[in-house]
């Protein structure tokens, strides 16, 4: 068993915007390590190594028949496309959270790779598992030799058995979750545990007081109750994550792009960053219906 880290205390993200994967990586860390800003930069800095390697010389590969395509036409189709580790929402692609999880010497493995095939047999003695599905990312953790599910949708980390452990995995995988490893010595302390090294969602809880949270959303809300064996049905978890607030969706929006504008190649950084600010769907409301055809509604009735 692993020894009593952070005094004991749990760290736990609430769902911010669509910040899913900062609220995985920081929960897999348990602390606040990482910010929206820097998960850009390393996707910025993933898209500029691809985009290095598509404009590299293809003439290993040419043939006397088939000459290789200037290096020029292909940084020109590829320099056009949009990023392909973050997208226009705020989400990251698994290379993000690889690379930021390197940074403390922590490897990603996928579940069903062959050197993982301990993890499926035993889980309880692995350490962390990132859990992905339509854009959501969420971790679960073992923490002081306790396993908690640290999904952001939740008020609480929820605490789970070791049988319930296995039992979740397996429940996820069948509603086709895509599950990673995640090995390595992990942080053990984070460096200030006070409210004010928060990232302003996150929250250091006692197991007691997780417990609290958990009972009293389940008591209060029970129509909806989280279910650990209903692998996140698109009709609960992620129409919470639908009805988040639009003007804080362009705020991350805006917000991304101007760090893409500052670390990105010129011409890639510009289509990236006004993609970003062009695509502002209309407000919506819960039923889905946009602001001026409810006005239109309303002119109708009167």
């Amino acid at each position: 068993m692993e020894g009593v880290s952070n005094g004991g205390m749990l760290y736990h993200e609430v769902q911010e915007s669509k910040l899913c994967a900062v609220h995985c990586v920081n929960t897999v860390l348990q602390g606040p390590f990482f910010s929206e800003f820097d998960l850009a930069a390393l996707a910025s800095d993933l898209d500029l190594k691809e985009r290095q390697m598509m404009m590299m010389p293809q003439a290993a590969t040419a043939t006397a028949t088939a000459p290789a395509a200037p290096a020029a036409d292909l940084s020109g189709d590829f320099l056009a496309e949009e990023s392909h580790n973050v997208s226009l929402g705020g989400d990251f692609s698994i290379q993000v959270l690889e690379k930021a999880l390197e940074v403390w010497d922590l490897q990603v493995i996928p579940l069903d790779c062959p050197v993982a095939e301990p993890a499926q047999v035993d889980p309880v003695m692995e350490n962390a598992f990132i859990c992905h599905l339509h854009n959501h990312w969420f971790c679960i953790r073992k923490v002081n030799g306790e396993w908690y599910n640290f999904d952001s949708l939740y008020a609480a980390p929820q605490h789970l058995s070791k049988f319930a452990l296995s039992a979740y995995l397996d429940s996820l995988k069948g509603f086709g979750w895509s599950i990673f490893l995640v090995r390595g010595n992990f942080p053990t302390e984070c460096p200030i545990l006070s409210s004010e090294a928060s990232n302003g969602y996150g929250q250091w809880l006692s197991p007691e007081d997780a417990e609290r949270i958990t009972k009293s959303c389940n008591s209060g809300q029970s129509s909806r109750k989280p279910n650990l064996f209903q692998g996140h049905s698109d009709q609960s978890s992620f129409g919470e994550t639908e009805l988040l607030s639009d003007m804080e969706d362009e705020d991350l929006k805006a917000a991304i792009a101007a760090s893409l504008l500052d670390s990105s190649p010129p011409i890639a950084s510009a289509a990236i960053a006004a993609s970003l600010l062009d695509s502002s769907p209309p407000v919506t409301s819960a039923e889905g219906s946009t602001q001026n055809e409810n006005q239109n509604s309303e002119e109708k009735i009167s």
